[in-house]
């Protein structure tokens, strides 16, 4: 009779819990830096979401570690529906796979809550680079093996293991200089200091117009329909090339499943505008959306998929 008793109490508790929330702002960690890719995708997405929902949806952005110090933080925080983690490849497939240990499990600690969105990854080079297209880049890297240094949003990071395949595949050599996020690749890259940075397209979008960096391709198999000029590495350098990136919202385990599902149907709702859509297509996203179950399957797709390349790689931690 007891058992009976609680488990109506928990059944009665849940849609409670989902019906009150959210009552005060929700905390949304993100392991790197601001303006990066990930950053300026979720601003935008959970920016709306909190309009519709009447609460702020504030963006912590906490470095260090490959990403590893913020993600620990939210694995750690209380499952209680105010507090998410902002998950990208580099930290939710990729370091499971990279480092030896990890204080955090990237499958244990974490429910799926939402997928927020996707975009391709873009090759950027420094003006004073003498490389028109990317055949130029190839050659000039051919030459001086090792000269050209590469940014990239961390050790491990989805551009750190996308251009060690791009590498890999072209069979060139570059220095990596790691930083932490893409936004500051990203700027040391308009500064000179870095001669090539491959992120997500969200991190270049605010720098397209300066003439301060030349975009000479897009890590996916086609080209992407707002820069038609600028040609996909699958159909040029190396033939299927197609490695993108992407934004789930993750919850620590035990978060309630009904707040889960209402965060993802008032997400998906958000995405679905016509001025959100339009916002993250300008800075090269697209909308996702869908629930908890979808970001679930796409996530343990990708966990297998990026565990391939880092042992196709061969990339260990610096």
């Amino acid at each position: 009779m007891k058992k009976l008793f609680f488990g109506l109490l928990v059944l009665l508790v849940g849609p409670t819990q989902a019906q009150d929330w959210p009552s005060r702002p929700v905390r949304l960690i993100l392991p790197f830096a601001s303006g990066g890719a990930a950053d300026v995708v979720t601003r935008i997405a959970m920016g709306k979401v909190g309009e519709q929902m009447g609460q702020q949806f504030i963006v912590e952005n906490r470095t260090g570690a490959s990403g590893n110090i913020g993600t620990e933080a939210a694995a750690k925080s209380a499952p209680d529906g105010y507090t998410y983690m902002v998950g990208s490849p580099g930290t939710m497939v990729i370091n499971p796979h990279f480092f030896p240990t990890l204080p955090y499990d990237a499958l244990k600690d974490f429910v799926p809550a939402v997928h927020v969105a996707r975009f391709p990854q873009v090759l950027a080079v420094h003006a004073s680079v003498p490389a028109e297209k990317l055949a130029d880049l190839l050659v000039l890297a051919k030459k001086e093996p090792g000269r050209l240094n590469y940014g990239s949003s961390g050790t491990g990071s989805t551009g750190h293991l996308i251009t060690e395949s791009f590498l890999s595949h072209t069979g060139i050599r570059m220095t990596h200089i790691p930083f932490r996020g893409g936004g500051p690749a990203v700027q040391a890259l308009l500064g000179g200091q870095l001669q090539m940075v491959i992120d997500g397209l969200p991190s270049f979008a605010a720098h397209l117009q300066g003439g301060r960096i030349r975009l000479l391709g897009i890590t996916s198999a086609t080209r992407w329909p707002e820069l038609p000029d600028v040609p996909a590495i699958g159909e040029s350098a190396v033939k299927g090339f197609d490695m993108g990136s992407w934004v789930l919202l993750f919850a620590p385990t035990k978060t309630p499943p009904e707040i889960l599902r209402k965060l993802a149907s008032e997400t998906t709702k958000a995405l679905a505008l016509s001025e959100v859509q339009t916002r993250l297509r300008q800075v090269g996203a697209l909308p996702a959306g869908g629930t908890p179950e979808d970001a679930a399957r796409f996530h343990r797709t990708e966990y297998e998929r990026w565990g391939a390349v880092v042992r196709e790689t061969g990339a260990k931690p610096e």
